[in-house]
């Protein structure tokens, strides 16, 4: 499938839905949808930093997501902190920056310490920047970047007159990375569920009636293809 590739989007985010559904459909349980959906998003990373595209942001674990089950909970972290301890390897090989952004403190300490050795070790790779957003909230990244600047006026840095849109932006986890151009969901679900809400404001959507484990190349090229074949105006008429 052919797209233009000197109109790529430049950052692409995505709500990766459906590896539940998709494991209760086979009678299987929801881990085994994680799993799943884990290989699929290597393999999708892997696709889009061949085709060139410089930035992919993905919905991992919702600051929301701590209210299922302490079993599904569990075996997300454990899964979440074996991806991270395995996958440094090969996206250092494969020369993959990996970013983890969201309420870092606030995930269990070993955790904290997987995220950070996988961050070092790929920090220098000039390929894709690969962003896992975990124990992430839209709101929750709103009400941190206007406690930083009302620090910063407390601390007589700035005047409340200097806050512009640039400021806000470069307190968002997201700092020094353009804004999404196309965001995708999965599942056939049609809403933002609290992911990138500032950072959002301008992208093209296209929601998939498809479950995340499912999902492939070829989808990620029609989506590209989709979004090549809209025009983008900003609030332009």
């Amino acid at each position: 499938m052919e797209f233009n590739k000197e109109n790529l989007p430049k950052h692409i985010a995505i709500i990766l839905d459906g590896n539940r559904r998709w494991a209760k459909a086979k009678g299987k349980p929801a881990s085994f949808g994680h799993k799943e959906g884990a290989k699929t998003l290597e393999k999708i990373v892997r696709y889009a930093n061949k085709i060139g595209i410089k930035y992919i942001t993905v919905y991992a674990f919702s600051t929301e997501n701590w209210k299922r089950t302490e079993e599904e909970v569990s075996s997300l972290m454990f899964l979440f902190q074996s991806y991270l301890d395995d996958y440094s390897k090969r996206a250092d090989t494969e020369n993959i920056k990996v970013n983890i952004i969201g309420n870092i403190a606030g995930l269990p300490e070993r955790m904290q310490k997987s995220i950070e050795k996988c961050m070092e070790r790929t920090e220098n790779n000039t390929g894709i920047v690969f962003n896992i957003a975990l124990n992430y909230g839209g709101r929750d990244e709103i009400v941190n970047a206007m406690k930083e600047i009302a620090n910063n006026i407390k601390n007589k840095k700035i005047k409340v007159d200097d806050i512009n849109e640039k400021m806000i932006s470069d307190c968002l986890y997201t700092k020094g990375q353009p804004d999404p151009d196309l965001l995708i969901r999965t599942s056939g679900e049609i809403r933002l569920s609290n992911f990138l809400p500032w950072q959002l404001v301008y992208s093209e959507f296209i929601f998939i009636d498809k479950n995340w484990p499912d999902f492939e190349e070829e989808d990620l090229d029609k989506a590209i293809i989709d979004y090549q074949k809209r025009t983008r105006k900003f609030g332009a008429n």
